[in-house]
């Protein structure tokens, strides 16, 4: 895992000691060492900071180039079928490093821009063709790697995170009003803005190609999600998608150095913890718990540790792990307000003491149908007994309503984000705030299969992979996500949902996997979200003292009038939402100015 950053530059030539420093500021993302190419009209420039994984010599150092130094690239992740793609192209390249981003320099001279369809991984890769004079920036189809990019008519900024392209100087620090209230209804800022204008995000499953010598640029979505209904039967469902899911277990635990994997206790993280061990690398596993608080999950997991003969660490937060917080703004460079930013970013600290990689098991509640929302929404739409059908008269029945509901933690509809946002914000206002999850909509979906992509393109692509890339990078951990392979999600999309879903039963599939192999108070148990004790964030006494003086309100961004209402009405997921912005913007706006 590592960070990469490059600049294109039309007029003058690269500031080389400014990019090196550029380079310094993802150092966190890669502490193995760094990398810098210079065009030889000192135009073009790319950076790399390396945490190493394969070919742990010198040799793997990237910038890398191809034989005739005509083809140079930087990239940040992992393409799990390297070696396959490797024994491929042998005949028609002279491999002379073991890494798989050589392999990628392969798979481009041979096949061109098409050769990213034949990845597996993890990945945000920036190719650099000096002969065709074209510079291709591509993400992975998920989006788990991050990609940003800033551009005019005279240069081009990219890099792995928001804080390497600031500190290029050469694009303004201007806050992106409309992503500010884009914030205040999802948690996230959705792509392809950032917090930032003029800075984007490169959205997953894209690539973007850039012509050298004016800038000009065309952006490409390479994969989407094909469908079908066709109808199988549980045990052969089951069965296929065992099989590719410990193929990707396999292909993920390729590396030269250890690899544990985070442990809650529930299906997803045990299944991975109990497919590593079953294929001969028993993983140290790291779980997160809370202090006094019954449903914490590392009881769980050493549960499933001890079942399983695995050695287990835990770290154990309590409200004073809140005090956290205040580092968050560096971690994520742009604001996010999911409750387990400190959890995860705590538990990356433990793994990070033994290992340098980890499994996680996101993806697999957003393909099997293990969201709450998910089975809410298949027993509308499926269930027909008189007591559903009261229920769903007070329910919507559109697809995107009923997401945006589902989404709702601290949610601000348009008459709410007037209250809250100062006068000179409202302009901002989108007419339709949920646009983001109606872009994401796709009508020739089962209503069921559409609230599922909406959850793979928003939740998953936006907040959940955000906030465990940073906080796993913030501490040099590498997290592989073994379920967030495309091929079984091409496979479950091909099938029926009620192949794979019940009205009883989330996560069905899953569970009869692992039905014989794993203890049954943990099959039994009950989904619970990555959350703490209510009381940690519902503590007003605690919002009072941090929003006590507020600068969102001294720099007219929200109104203090609405903030103390929601003291009043003790609302803390809105009060959570402004505190991580405040935090946010006292560290990027009000610091970094003075």
């Amino acid at each position: 895992m590592c960070g990469i950053i490059g600049q294109i530059k039309i007029d003058g030539e690269v500031d080389q000691a400014r990019f090196l420093e550029m380079i310094k500021t993802l150092e966190h993302r890669g502490p193995d060492g760094e990398g810098a190419f210079f065009s030889s009209d000192k135009k073009n420039a790319l950076g790399h900071s390396r945490l190493s994984f394969l070919d742990l010599s010198n040799s793997g150092k990237q910038p890398m180039s191809n034989s005739e130094a005509t083809v140079w690239i930087s990239f940040n992740g992992e393409i799990y079928n390297y070696l396959e793609l490797r024994e491929e192209l042998r005949f028609d390249y002279q491999f002379v490093t073991e890494s798989d981003t050589e392999v990628i320099l392969a798979a481009y001279q041979k096949w061109g821009i098409d050769f990213i369809s034949r990845l597996n991984g993890m990945f945000a890769i920036a190719l650099l063709d000096e002969k065709q004079n074209k510079l291709h920036l591509i993400r992975d189809r998920f989006g788990i790697k991050p990609l940003y990019y800033a551009i005019n008519d005279k240069e081009l900024v990219f890099a792995s995170e928001l804080k390497a392209i600031l500190a290029s100087k050469s694009f303004p620090r201007e806050l992106n009003k409309s992503a500010v209230a884009d914030y205040f209804v999802y948690r996230y800022i959705p792509s392809p803005k950032t917090i930032w204008e003029g800075i984007n995000k490169l959205p997953p499953a894209n690539y973007i190609t850039v012509d050298l010598k004016d800038l000009s640029h065309k952006t490409v979505c390479y994969w989407e999600l094909s469908t079908s209904n066709a109808k199988v039967e549980l045990d052969v469902l089951v069965e296929e998608t065992e099989s590719i899911f410990k193929k990707s277990v396999n292909e993920h635990v390729r590396a030269d150095v250890p690899i544990g994997s985070f442990l809650s206790g529930g299906y997803d993280s045990s299944a991975l913890a109990l497919w590593m061990k079953e294929g001969g690398k028993p993983p140290a596993t790291f779980s997160i718990g809370f202090e006094n608080w019954e449903k914490s999950e590392h009881y769980y997991a050493k549960t499933v540790a001890d079942y399983l003969g695995l050695k287990n660490k835990a770290v154990v937060a309590s409200a004073e792990s809140l005090n956290l917080l205040k580092r968050m703004p560096e971690v994520y460079d742009e604001p996010i307000a999911d409750i387990s930013i400190v959890p995860t970013f705590m538990v990356s600290a433990l793994a990070r003491k033994e290992v340098k990689a980890v499994f996680s098991g996101e993806g697999a509640d957003e393909i099997f149908g293990g969201y709450t929302w998910q089975h809410d929404f298949f027993n509308q739409t499926y269930n027909k007994s008189w007591v559903q059908k009261v229920k769903n008269i007070f329910k919507p029945k559109n697809s995107v309503e009923f997401y945006a509901q589902s989404m709702a933690m601290g949610w601000f509809d348009s008459s709410e984000l007037k209250q809250l946002l100062h006068p000179n914000l409202h302009a901002s206002i989108p007419k339709d705030v949920h646009w983001f999850y109606r872009s994401n909509f796709r009508k020739e979906l089962s209503p069921f299969k559409a609230i599922q992509h909406m959850d793979i393109k928003c939740f998953m692509g936006e907040l959940v992979l955000t906030k465990i890339d940073r906080a796993s990078m913030a501490n040099s951990l590498e997290v592989r996500v073994p379920f967030l392979d495309h091929r079984l999600f091409e496979k479950i999309f091909s099938v029926e949902e009620t192949n794979y879903i019940d009205q009883n039963q989330t996560k069905k599939v899953l569970f009869e996997t692992l039905k014989d192999k794993l203890p049954s108070e943990i099959l039994q148990r009950k989904k619970q979200g990555f959350v703490g004790p209510d009381s940690y964030y519902m503590n007003m006494d605690f919002y009072r003292k941090e929003l006590g003086n507020c600068n969102l309100v001294r720099f007219n961004i929200v109104q203090k009038e609405y903030i103390d209402n929601l003291l009043k009405e003790s609302y803390s997921w809105k009060l959570w939402k402004i505190l991580i912005f405040e935090k946010w913007f006292t560290h990027w706006v009000v610091n970094l100015e003075n």
